[in-house]
């Protein structure tokens, strides 16, 4: 069991109950899921592309990356139904936890001029979003060896059922929230 979700166990989920006032144990909001997402831009021109980018997100989530097909096909972007455009992780259980607090304690100090994230990126059921221009603020990445800037996109699953309970729970665990 994580660091992080032995302390929610423990001493964060009855915090929580307390301060929003839940009577249900069981219905405390906790973390279900964080799906990493990357949109590859060059992976129709070359098929490496889509390898690195591979390479990256398995790096920054410890496990394999799932590729994602075009569901439609757009001409403007010369893109047919099929095509393979991004790539997607979905990490659950201990390994959710370590990234959440990997990406609270590690990621978020090193990036320049952070002051903490938005409170407007939840989703109206307690969902958020954030995401990256670059994944070199990983610290798993070397940015040396990068010769393209890949962006990522970050959504946090939880079981809240709005976004109050959402903010309270991802505050709870340590999101660095705008003042």
């Amino acid at each position: 069991m994580s660091r992080l979700e032995e302390k929610f166990k423990k001493e964060l989920a009855k915090k929580l109950q307390t301060d929003l006032g839940i009577k249900n144990p069981m219905s405390v909001p906790k973390l279900s899921k964080i799906v990493l997402n990357m949109g590859v831009k060059d992976a129709l021109a070359d098929k490496k592309n889509m390898e690195k980018a591979a390479e990256t997100l398995a790096l920054i989530s410890g496990q394999k990356a799932k590729v994602m097909k075009a569901k439609k096909s757009i001409s403007t972007f010369k893109l047919r139904e099929g095509d393979e455009i991004g790539l997607v992780a979905t990490l659950r259980g201990e390994r959710m936890y370590d990234f959440y607090d990997k990406l609270v304690s590690i990621v978020f100090p090193r990036l320049r001029d952070f002051h903490g994230v938005k409170r407007n990126s939840f989703d109206g059921h307690g969902n958020y979003t954030l995401g990256f221009a670059e994944s070199s603020v990983f610290p798993e990445i070397d940015p040396g060896k990068m010769d393209k800037v890949q962006g990522l996109e970050l959504s946090i699953v939880t079981t809240a059922k709005n976004d109050k309970e959402g903010e309270a729970l991802l505050e709870a665990l340590g999101m660095p929230f705008i003042k």
